[in-house]
């Protein structure tokens, strides 16, 4: 009697310091699933996978940016006079040399690649002849054509496209692992609910223990109960004060679990207690195999991700192919040429374009073997066939994982309808045989059988309930409809 009494008042110690120091926030499952959302920190990881696929993206598109570069200097030679072999004397000469050029080129989405500039030079000094000064200078455009390889695709335009699919499919895996999350939510959330039903239904059980153990106790005084009934009863209490405990436990670690799903930040949540205020439902659900496949064909996330990855080898694929091709180029210029005695001379002729010049042609280049290109296509090829085999391999994966799941939920929707009427069947057996012990009709040791009949009807039902909402989220997940399930917009960009 005495260590029934500890432990009771150990109980009463834990539940009661628990009140005292820690704050109660009661949370629906939509509540949790936000606040993970916001601050789940794995979603926080993969929420930067599309930001660095989008730069990525933009990092290839700068192949079209076009370069700009210009130049000044300024140069001085003077060369001492002399004898010349005829020991004829030769003064010395002076040059001053002044050239300026700018110059604009990059690469059109055609393949077509364009350099314009512009150049011009200044000489003045003294020579043999006395003081001279001369300008030249030119502008002109110069142009070139990929005809065969490089004419479709090119590594810039290879680079671009792939950079897309890569981006599509960073997005489609982000959306996988927030609908994972969210189904990580979702359970955890069930398993804290039952974890606190349990432990309901385990201090209920004690209080029906305990009350026995009142009446029996009460019959010994009597006379009209043997002391075995007292001591089955003392048996019955502390073996449910020892379920109590576990039951606190299993409660106490959940909130933990379910904690780490939430938070960025652990010690803000450190002395909080979630109260998971969403009742557990069997609302009752069509399924149709059928529907459902066509559904995770058309949502599944992976599936997407392996199909971008097929349309990513298939841009590889064709670059490869056309590499596989000779190298001939358009290639062709025109400018103008300006000369003068000085800069503004030059400009002024460029200006006239009195002074054009111009040239066009073709350019072959054809490599003897081209093994490299050859076994790069071949190795694509290859690559290809096996992202196709995955693709079918994943989708037959699917369907089957579809099928269970549906077959699972159905399974536990029965199961729920079952495990009531169990329940309700031993309630009703325990009334009916508290009813017969109070007339002297059977012994206590049958009630206390009947109390752990009904205690474990009781967890049954809370358990199947639970199983029946995982089915549920888990059937969604594998359909790939988490996010409509629950009603949420996930904006990537």
């Amino acid at each position: 009697m005495i260590r029934i009494a500890l432990v009771a008042a150990i109980l009463s110690f834990v539940v009661q310091s628990r009140a005292e120091t820690n704050t109660v926030r009661s949370l629906t499952l939509k509540e949790c699933i936000q606040i993970a959302l916001e601050h789940n920190l794995h979603i926080k990881v993969e929420r930067l996978n599309p930001v660095i696929a989008q730069n990525q993206l933009s990092i290839a598109y700068s192949a079209y940016e076009p370069s700009f570069s210009s130049s000044a200097t300024h140069s001085f030679n003077e060369s001492p006079g002399g004898v010349d072999a005829q020991n004829r004397a030769f003064p010395g000469t002076v040059t001053h040399l002044d050239e300026v050029g700018a110059n604009l080129g990059g690469f059109l989405p055609t393949g077509l690649s364009y350099d314009i500039g512009g150049s011009s030079n200044e000489r003045r000094g003294l020579g043999s002849g006395g003081p001279f000064q001369s300008s030249d200078g030119l502008a002109s455009i110069r142009l070139r054509q990929p005809l065969l390889r490089n004419l479709w695709i090119d590594a810039n335009r290879l680079e671009i496209q792939a950079s897309k699919k890569i981006l599509k499919i960073s997005e489609a895996e982000f959306r996988l692992q927030v609908m994972k999350i969210v189904t990580d939510v979702e359970f955890a959330y069930y398993e804290l609910k039952l974890a606190q039903e349990n432990a309901r239904v385990q201090r209920l059980a004690l209080k029906l223990a305990t009350d026995l153990l009142d009446a029996n106790k009460e019959r010994v005084k009597a006379g009209t109960a043997a002391p075995l009934d007292e001591k089955q009863a003392e048996s019955q209490v502390s073996s449910q004060q020892a379920d109590v405990l576990l039951a606190e436990q299993s409660l106490s670690s959940q909130q933990n679990a379910t904690k780490s799903l939430l938070s960025d930040n652990y010690a803000e949540w450190q002395d909080v207690v979630i109260n998971p205020v969403d009742e557990i439902t069997a609302s009752t659900e069509k399924f149709d195999r059928t529907q459902s496949w066509n559904t995770g064909m058309s949502h599944r996330p992976e599936l997407l991700q392996a199909r971008l990855e097929l349309e990513r080898l298939g841009v590889i694929l064709k670059y490869r192919r056309n590499q596989l091709f000779p190298q001939l180029d358009l290639i062709g210029s025109y400018g103008l040429n300006g000369a003068g005695s000085e800069f503004s001379d030059t400009y002024g002729g460029i200006r006239k374009g009195d002074g054009p010049f111009y040239s066009y042609g073709i350019a072959l280049t054809v490599p003897l073997g081209n093994r490299a290109a050859r076994g790069n296509y071949a190795i694509t090829k290859a690559q290809k066939q096996q992202a196709l085999l995955r693709l079918q391999q994943l989708e037959q994966n699917v369907l089957i994982e579809i099928e269970d799941a549906v077959t699972l939920a159905q399974t536990m929707l029965a199961r729920v309808a079952l495990t009531r009427e169990a329940r309700i069947f031993a309630e009703q057996a325990l009334a009916a045989n508290q009813t017969m012990y109070e007339n002297g009709k059977t012994t206590s040791f049958f009630v206390l059988q009947f109390q752990r009949d009904l205690t474990a009807a009781r967890l049954r039902e809370i358990q199947s309930l639970a199983d029946y909402n995982r089915a549920l989220a888990r059937l969604a997940l594998s359909q790939g409809t988490v996010m409509e399930r629950h009603n949420l917009n996930l904006n990537i960009k």
